[in-house]
C-alpha cells in the first residue's frame, strides 16, 4: 500500500525528529532570498559546480563512472563522447538543465517523469519507458550469492500504479493536511519501491525530488548538489530506503526513517548553502540592503536575535547600526529595552 494513500487518509501523529526537521527547513527557506543576493558572479560558481556533481554523483551511486580529467568536458563541452558512461552523466545533465530552465513550469505527471528517464539515459533503449518484464532489486552479497532485497511492483501493474501515485501526489498537496515537504518524500519513497523503469529508478528519483522542491520554492540545489549530499551519506540512504520500504504491499511499512533521511539530506544542503553564502565578500551597500531585505521579510515584530539570525553574514555592528538608522529614520521603532526588546517596522 503506497505511503501517499496513508498520508491522503490522514496522519495522526508524525515523530518529533520530523517537526524539527521541517522546522528548520521552513527557517532556511525564509533566508534563501537574502542568500541569493550575494555575488552574481559567485552564485554562478556555486550552480556550475553543482550541476557538476550532481551528474557525476548521482551517476556514481549507480556505478556509472568517467575519467575524472574528462568530467567538466562530458558535463559543458560539446566533445565526442567516448563510451556509455559519458553519455549517461551528459544524459543527466540534460535532465536538470530541463529541471533548471522550466523550474515551478514542468508540471509534476507521468510524462514528465517519462521524459526525465529519457534524457538521464540518453535516450537509448528503453529510456522513457516502463519496464516490460518484473524487475525486483537484487542485492550482491560476498561470494557471489544474491538475495532479493525489494520485490517491485510487477510490470503489468507499473501503469496504473504510476497513474494512482501522480494523482495521490497531488490530493495530498491540494488537501494540506500534510506538510508538503512529507509529500514529496512519501512519494520518492512510493516511486522507488514501484521501480517503473528496467533502469535508471535512482536517478530519475532525485530528479524528481529536485523538481518537487523547486515547485515549493526550496531552492538550495541550484546551488548545492542534493545528490552528491545524498552520495556522500549512501549508506544511510540504502539503510533507510530499506526500512521503510518493508511490509509496503501490505501498508504495514514505517515510511519516518526514509522520510527524515531526506528532510535531512534539505538540511545538510542548506546548512552547507549557507556557509558558503556567508563567505561570499559582499560589494558596499550589500550587507545594509540584506539587513533591510529581512526586516522588510518579518510579517509583523521582531528582536535583534531574530534579525541577526536571519542576516549570519552579517555581523551584530551592522545590524544594529542598520536599526538605529531606520530608527533616526522613523523606519523602525523599539519598543522596550535591551537586546531582547521587539522591534517594529513603521510605514
Amino acid at each position: 500500500m503506497m505511503t501517499l494513500r496513508q498520508f491522503a487518509a490522514g496522519i495522526e501523529s508524525i515523530p518529533s525528529v520530523t517537526s524539527w526537521y521541517l522546522a528548520d527547513l521552513g527557517e532556511a527557506r525564509g533566508k534563501q532570498e537574502l542568500f541569493t543576493r550575494q555575488s552574481p558572479q559567485t552564485l554562478k560558481v556555486l550552480r556550475e559546480h553543482a550541476l557538476i556533481e550532481s551528474a557525476v554523483s548521482s551517476n556514481r551511486i549507480e556505478g556509472v563512472v568517467a575519467d575524472q580529467a574528462r568530467i567538466a568536458t562530458v558535463v559543458f563541452g560539446r566533445a565526442r563522447l567516448r563510451d556509455r558512461n559519458e553519455e549517461e552523466i551528459r544524459g543527466y545533465r540534460d535532465a536538470l538543465k530541463r529541471i533548471h530552465d522550466k523550474s515551478s513550469k514542468l508540471p509534476i505527471s507521468e510524462r514528465t517523469t517519462r521524459e526525465l528517464h529519457r534524457l538521464s539515459r540518453a535516450g537509448i533503449g528503453d529510456a522513457g519507458k516502463y519496464k516490460q518484464t518484473d524487475s525486483d532489486i537484487i542485492e550482491k552479497l560476498p561470494g557471489g550469492r544474491h538475495r532479493i532485497r525489494f520485490c517491485t511492483v510487477p510490470a503489468a501493474q507499473t501503469p496504473a500504479f504510476m497513474r494512482e501515485l501522480i494523482a495521490l501526489f497531488s490530493e495530498c498537496l491540494d488537501q494540506r493536511r500534510v506538510h508538503p515537504l512529507m509529500v514529496i518524500a512519501a512519494m520518492n519513497l512510493d516511486f522507488l519501491c514501484i521501480h517503473p523503469f528496467r533502469d535508471g529508478n535512482g536517478r530519475v528519483s532525485r530528479l524528481l525530488l529536485l523538481l518537487q522542491c523547486y515547485h515549493l520554492g526550496y531552492e538550495v540545489g541550484r546551488y548545492v548538489s542534493l545528490e552528491r549530499v545524498i552520495e556522500e551519506n549512501k549508506e544511510r540512504y540504502y539503510e533507510t530506503l530499506e526500512q521503510s520500504s518493508r511490509a509496503w504491499h501490505e501498508g504495514r511499512h514505517d515510511p519516518w526513517p526514509y522520510i527524515n533521511y531526506l528532510l535531512f539530506v534539505l538540511k545538510t544542503a542548506y546548512q552547507e548553502f549557507e556557509e558558503r553564502a556567508g563567505q561570499v565578500k559582499a560589494p558596499r551597500g550589500a550587507k545594509r540592503a540584506l539587513v533591510e531585505a529581512a526586516i522588510e521579510a518579518f510579517p509583523g515584530d521582531f528582536t535583534l536575535r531574530e534579525l541577526e539570525r536571519a542576516c549570519p553574514s552579517v555581523s551584530l555592528d551592522m545590524v544594529r547600526r542598520v536599526l538605529r538608522d531606520l530608527q533616526r529614520a522613523a523606519k523602525a521603532a523599539c519598543l522596550g529595552r535591551g537586546p531582547g526588546a521587539a522591534w517594529r517596522k513603521k510605514r
